[in-house]
């Protein structure tokens, strides 16, 4: 099957820290199909073989598990091209469109039109309706032509309606492959294959034998250089309406009846509809935000949100959030699913806990510290799950906490694939199994919608984000959170 996947944005940050390098990697791997060919649009004034020394001087400030040698990106480079595209043109469409009907000159395919072609906005959300009409208004949405939203779609549920009304109608439902790159890291998918591929959990999976479950997306890194950008964002947009909001759903959500795209996404959708509404009121019982000030990350001073370059002195953009909901339906019934999430916190790390309920009668002396289950994202990969088990010394009855550990890095070691790499592979391929569908996308904007409505109104009235100091887990709140409940985060317990 050939193919011609295109980056609209070609020159910004996503493509070459992220999507070029994902690519290379698919192609030292011996993924990419046969007969590809990868176009970068921008409005840069490069021509293919610039473009080529540009992107591998960028490379050299990537992170690669090897380092890709001169000779192995000149082979990688032989499928990159560069075409400049003002995007405000559409006369440069035109030559877009032409470019991929291979109508002469030095990138033409021999063998005529790619059988398939991908469209990656890795622009500005805000430009995704101007890109769309303008694609298809040069007729670049035909039944080959695939088009990937990258998050955030929208920033309300407004303006996500109004993106997904200007996409469906130029593109259908089964092109549009919006992308959630936490969905394409391997702990996901064997948090599937664990769930429904396996047996031993599923009878525990259900409020009779689970306690709570607690998701966290840690970062130790500040905004950097994306102050203007984050300050518009926030944590809440940034990380929970999206990643922590999609992990909940593989969580919580029924089996679907087949691995199919529409059977897992209308799962999905289930849970999200089930998620107990917010008021103003329970906002400010059950959502902690947060804001970081200077203070020290892995031993070094950090300065707080307020000093970062492109950021007011005045602003009161959340930097973390912590936050208690529940799934209203009769598996998950009572049970409290904690959130949370932030930057320059005290660990860079991605996990989902669920903590089991205690055995109902303990014979044993000491302890009887509850199982838990440790889902790792990152910077591992892998599944922990914590037991009670005696020594066997002989001196005593009481139990001992140990673990069974495993490292997908290690049993999984060769040739793994990153997020980024899986989705654009599943994307050439036509698979939406890993994607979001626009109903589910808007159900998300319109569960958080409460959350941005209560805080803007508070930001009039109050302090605004909680302040916590740069290297800590957040505002002292998110703790007290969790412990109204007779809950502790990890670290805590």
């Amino acid at each position: 099957m050939s193919f011609d996947l295109v980056f609209i944005g070609g020159t910004g940050d996503l493509a070459w820290r992220k999507l070029m390098p994902a690519l290379f990697q698919a192609f030292r791997h011996g993924k990419l199909p046969p007969g590809g060919r990868i176009l970068s649009v921008a409005r840069e004034d490069y021509a293919d073989d610039s473009y080529r020394n540009w992107l591998q001087t960028r490379f050299q400030d990537v992170e690669f598990a090897r380092r890709p040698g001169d000779e192995e990106f000149a082979r990688f480079a032989t499928l990159v091209h560069y075409l400049r595209v003002d995007l405000s043109q559409p006369a440069d469409y035109v030559r877009l469109r032409e470019w991929l009907a291979a109508a002469g000159g030095d990138n033409a395919r021999s063998d005529g039109p790619a059988d398939t072609v991908v469209l990656y906005l890795a622009t500005s959300p805000h430009l995704f309706p101007q890109i769309c009409e303008q694609l298809g208004s040069v007729g670049l949405n035909g039944p080959r032509v695939r088009v990937v939203l990258e998050k955030p779609l929208g920033h309300d549920l407004e303006s996500a309606q109004e993106i997904n009304r200007v996409v469906r109608s130029v593109f259908s439902e089964t092109q549009a492959f919006r992308i959630d790159h936490y969905l394409g890291k391997s702990a996901v998918q064997n948090l599937m294959a664990l769930r429904f591929g396996n047996a031993l959990f599923e009878p525990l999976w259900r409020r009779e034998s689970i306690a709570n479950i607690q998701i966290t997306l840690a970062e130790q890194l500040g905004v950097g250089t994306r102050g203007d950008f984050y300050d518009r964002t926030g944590a809440l947009r940034d990380m929970i309406q999206n990643h922590a909001l999609q992990l909940l759903t593989m969580i919580a959500m029924e089996p679907p009846s087949r691995n199919d795209a529409d059977a897992i996404r209308d799962e999905k959708l289930k849970v999200l509809q089930a998620l107990k509404p917010f008021t103003a009121e329970s906002v400010l019982r059950d959502v902690v935000r947060g804001q970081y000030r200077r203070g020290t990350v892995d031993g070094k001073p950090a300065p707080g949100y307020l000093e970062e370059a492109g950021v007011p002195s005045d602003s009161r953009t959340e930097t973390f959030v912590a936050l208690r909901t529940e799934v209203q339906n009769w598996r998950w019934a009572g049970v409290p699913f904690y959130l949370r999430t932030g930057k320059r916190l005290a660990a860079y790390e991605a996990q989902i806990v669920v903590n089991f309920r205690p055995t109902p009668h303990s014979i044993f002396p000491g302890s009887n510290t509850p199982n838990k289950l440790v889902i790792k994202l990152q910077p591992e990969d892998g599944l922990e799950l914590h037991l009670l088990a005696a020594k066997g010394s002989g001196q005593s009855e009481a139990l001992s906490p140990v673990s069974l550990d495993l490292d997908f890095d290690q049993a999984f070691a060769e040739n793994r694939v990153g997020a980024y790499e899986r989705l654009l592979l599943e994307a050439i391929a036509g698979r939406l199994n890993l994607f979001v569908r626009s109903d589910e996308q808007e159900q998300a904007w319109r569960w958080v919608e409460p959350i941005l409505r209560t805080w803007e109104r508070d930001n009039d009235i109050s302090a605004g984000p909680r302040p916590y100091p740069a290297g800590t887990w957040g505002p002292a709140a998110a703790s007290a959170l969790v412990a109204r409940d007779g809950c502790a985060w990890p670290e805590e317990q």
